[in-house]
């Protein structure tokens, strides 16, 4: 098997390729990974979610990882790591060009809004907004692909 690093300019089209990453927060120096549906756009990674643990933990520290995968052919595969910053996207002014850009990214996939939008308990708000749209703003990318 050989390993190789990707270019920039690849591990940017494995993130605009795929919809699902890995999303990795921290709070109090414990780490917190969880799927997530997304959508490449301009440097950013777009999404939208209900209030719940992964909203908390970014609003309490905004630095972020996201992890993208593919398989290839037999053992192959291409992984890219974008290391960002989260930024919500709240409805108020000064914030409708970026969340406008947001909903018309997202909206380009028919069941953009199902994955964010359906939780097993729904959590108190603390405020009226049931949904948060949000962006990580990449800072830096890398990846590698196998082949055998």
């Amino acid at each position: 098997m050989q390993i190789r690093t990707l270019s920039v300019l690849e591990c940017t089209k494995l993130l605009t390729a795929n919809r699902v990453g890995r999303l990795a927060c921290a709070k109090d120096g414990q780490p917190y990974v969880v799927p997530f549906y997304y959508a490449h756009s301009d440097a950013h990674l777009y999404a939208f979610s209900m209030p719940g643990k992964k909203i908390e933990w970014m609003r309490a520290n905004p630095l972020v990882s996201v992890q993208v995968d593919e398989h290839g052919q037999g053992r192959g595969w291409k992984s890219v790591i974008a290391d960002g910053r989260y930024e919500e996207l709240p409805d108020r002014i000064g914030h409708k060009l970026e969340r406008d850009h947001a909903w018309s990214v997202l909206s380009k996939h028919s069941d953009w809004w199902e994955p964010g939008a359906l939780k097993p308990v729904v959590p108190p708000t603390a405020d009226n907004t049931p949904h948060v749209f949000f962006r990580i703003l990449i800072e830096q990318v890398s990846g590698r692909e196998a082949n055998e």
